[in-house]
């Protein structure tokens, strides 16, 4: 039998050449990366620590740069494993669409991990060896997600590096110093982040079962995977509403529940969805990163305002 490279031949070579990269690179899923970041940079502010903001350029693309190199990583192995397939709908497509070949898929993203690498010497050389820990953390985790995402851990694998781990990493470059607020606060927005991927499982669970890729959603089944995704997106808000209450966040931070109509919205999507009907949320991840985006924006300007003294 042929691999998927070869039963998948690369369709004639286009004109914009750049245009199917971005597709590749799927550049909207990237505010899940860059608002821990700016989040991580904001509670800078917040908490009136001393920092150097001539490396904050180099954090944001070395985030883009660890993001990319997922994505791209991921679409390769879901590629060759059958997860992402003609009549499924995960993935840039660039692969079953046949517009790249896999192993150009696959160097681009360990290219992207080398520079992630060698934005990271820079920091090693500025704040010592604390970040060489919390990078190597984020880049493994970022190499091996999809095998994470095997034995179904992608969810939880998500929650760490896309909140606490980049909100940590980008305060402590910013600072060359840890505070325990940062995590806290870094809290609600892993549950968003977590959300999208959950709304992609639940949608995908059919298709995921037909490939044998072992996902939180398959394993807690559809009806279990409904509550999962509508826990984490409600999970957001009691944690604001809690770290007010303990005067973690300031009051300013009630902004953030000016999202809870559209939070509201795609938890009765989900708990309405039938299992045989995953047409009906089949955007439900992405309008879940607008909810993402959304709320993590207002908690940002929420620290900035509980700046001022």
């Amino acid at each position: 039998m042929k691999s998927p490279e070869h039963q998948n031949p690369v369709a004639a070579v286009p004109e914009n050449k750049l245009r199917i990269w971005v597709q590749a690179l799927r550049p909207f899923s990237y505010t899940a990366s860059m608002t821990p970041v700016f989040l991580g940079a904001a509670l800078v502010v917040f908490l009136q620590e001393q920092a150097r903001w001539i490396l904050m350029p180099l954090v944001v693309i070395a985030s883009f740069a660890i993001h990319a190199g997922t994505n791209l990583i991921s679409d390769y192995y879901d590629y060759k494993k059958g997860v992402d397939r003609p009549g499924t709908y995960g993935g840039s497509r660039v692969l079953v669409e046949g517009l790249l070949r896999p192993s150009q898929v696959f160097i681009a993203g360990l290219l992207m991990f080398a520079l992630s690498a060698l934005l990271g010497l820079i920091f090693i050389w500025q704040r010592g060896i604390g970040i060489l820990l919390i990078g190597l953390a984020g880049m493994i985790g970022g190499l091996f997600y999809t095998v994470s995402k095997r034995f179904g851990l992608g969810d939880l694998a998500v929650f760490i590096l896309m909140g606490p781990l980049m909100t940590i990493g980008a305060f402590f470059v910013l600072t060359g110093d840890y505070s325990h607020y940062v995590p806290l606060v870094s809290l609600p927005i892993a549950c968003h982040v977590a959300a999208i991927l959950s709304a992609n499982n639940l949608r995908d669970i059919s298709s995921d079962r037909t490939a044998r890729v072992r996902t939180a959603a398959t394993i807690l089944g559809h009806f279990l995977a409904r509550w999962e995704y509508s826990i984490l997106v409600g999970g957001a808000f009691v944690i604001v509403l809690a770290l007010i209450i303990r005067r973690v966040l300031p009051a300013w931070s009630f902004l953030t529940w000016l999202c809870l109509p559209l939070a509201l919205s795609n938890i009765k999507a989900a708990l309405s969805n039938a299992s045989d009907r995953p047409d009906l949320i089949i955007s439900l991840d992405v309008r879940t990163a607008k909810l993402h985006l959304a709320f993590g924006v207002l908690l940002i300007i929420s620290l900035l305002l509980g700046a001022i003294r």
